[in-house]
């Protein structure tokens, strides 16, 4: 497994370091189990880099892959009590089925917990405790562009499905991939139908109770089902890019930045990558909300950031708090952002974003601003069924109707809302 250690080894560092008596000759090490290749990596490389000059702990990274690979790998390393210190998973749903009260340490009483939202607080919650901090800014789901080309094209930001498929249209005429589909990665397959979840809400407000209570379904409710027709219809219009199978992320990533290819159902996490590999062109990107049917009812839906919490298996539980403590405080939050612009904003109290944000960041904010934001399902439902990514692969290439992936999905849900022994399952 690939790791990386973080270590002070320039003489100078550690002669100020002697010099204040923050030096150990016995220096403490922890261990953080974290995404393979994430896009904030180097804000949270220049975090741990703080952490470490400050106290005598050091932070060593084991890596684990995305999606379903990497989401059975924890479950088997809990199950066998072998996880590490620290742990990146995604808060909502999916970290809800880890059993928290169980595996990880709670940090209700923490001086931490004033520091956080308590929107964020609730997605990483079991019985009376909370079990993680926000490890990123929280993202916005939605339709990254290349604002380049709809300059180029003439073309306005769309508030309604109607206008989003004319939009393509003119794209497709002009030789320009309207829409880039990744499906190598399966798990981007999904982004379209999450983050329509605004539009859902907006229609059918219940849903995300009466879907957790087992008396709403994707099949049987309209807006949701909308989701997967709405994947359906990219491809079958021809909006897509050819071989969307062995189109990978990073590849719909180039694609977008030189305009090869102009709207990328995805989000604002992939901005950082952007700015990481295409920095010449991160202002050229910017940002809208899934359109739905109706321009009255156009808004945003809001991702809750991932999470870092300690399993209760570590044997360096004080120090792993330490960190966590030492990651959410100004000093923390300001070595996030010396390496750049962040692509959000904080789940954390007080923190002030600079002012040179990215551009699609601004068109985020807008949204926030007029408080037209709902947050994705998955963070007001513990249900999500396992199987979604390659449901909306078959969606995606017309494998089957959108209703019969709806049903899928549906049964998919079923197998999980049982698992989680909820009423009404």
């Amino acid at each position: 497994m690939q790791r990386r250690i973080f270590s002070l080894a320039a003489a100078a560092v550690i002669s100020v370091l002697l010099a204040s008596g923050a030096y150990a000759a016995d220096r403490q090490k922890i261990v953080w189990l974290q995404w393979a290749n994430d896009a904030q990596q180097k804000a949270i490389d220049a975090v741990v880099t703080a952490f470490q000059a400050k106290y005598p702990i050091d932070i060593e990274f084991e890596f684990k892959p995305g999606s379903a690979e990497g989401e059975n790998l924890v479950k088997t390393r809990l199950a066998a009590n072998d996880m590490p210190d620290l742990l990146t998973y995604n808060s909502g749903s999916l970290f809800q089925v880890l059993n928290l009260e169980k595996n990880f340490v709670d940090l209700s009483k923490e001086p931490l917990a004033a520091k956080l939202l308590d929107s964020f607080k609730t997605t990483v919650a079991a019985g009376k405790g909370f079990y993680g901090i926000p490890m990123q800014p929280i993202p916005a789901g939605g339709i990254i562009y290349n604002k380049k080309v709809y300059a180029s094209l003439g073309l306005k930001v769309p508030r309604t499905w109607k206008e989003f498929t004319s939009n393509c249209e003119k794209i497709k005429a002009a030789g320009i991939v309207p829409v880039i589909a990744s499906y190598k990665d399966d798990w981007t397959a999904q982004l379209l139908l999450l983050a329509d979840f605004y539009n859902v809400n907006a229609t059918t407000p219940r849903f995300a109770a009466d879907y957790t209570a087992n008396k709403a379904k994707f099949a049987t409710t309209p807006a949701a089902l909308r989701g997967f027709e709405k994947i359906q219809e990219v491809f079958t219009k021809g909006y897509i890019n050819k071989e969307p199978m062995s189109t990978t992320y990073d590849m719909a990533m180039a694609m977008l930045a030189s305009g090869e290819g102009v709207h990328y159902p995805m989000a604002t996490w992939i901005l950082a990558s952007i700015n990481s590999n295409f920095p010449d062109k991160i202002n050229d990107i910017g940002f809208f909300a899934l359109p739905g049917d109706s321009s009255d009812k156009n808004g945003v839906t809001l991702w809750m950031p991932n999470n870092i919490s300690i399993p209760k298996t570590s044997k360096s539980i004080v120090a792993a708090k330490k960190f966590l403590e030492f990651f959410v405080s100004a000093e923390g939050m300001a070595a996030y952002m010396s390496v750049g612009a962040p692509d959000g904003t904080f789940a954390v109290k007080g923190v002030k974003l600079p002012d040179a944000v990215f551009p699609a960041v601004r068109d985020v904010l807008a949204y926030v601003d007029a408080n037209k934001t709902a947050p994705a399902l998955e963070f007001l439902s513990p249900v999500k069924g396992p199987n979604l990514p390659q449901i909306c692969v078959e969606s995606g290439l017309a494998l089957k109707t959108a209703l019969e992936c709806a049903k899928e999905y549906d049964r998919d849900v079923e197998k999980q809302a049982k698992q989680l022994m909820l009423p009404g399952w």
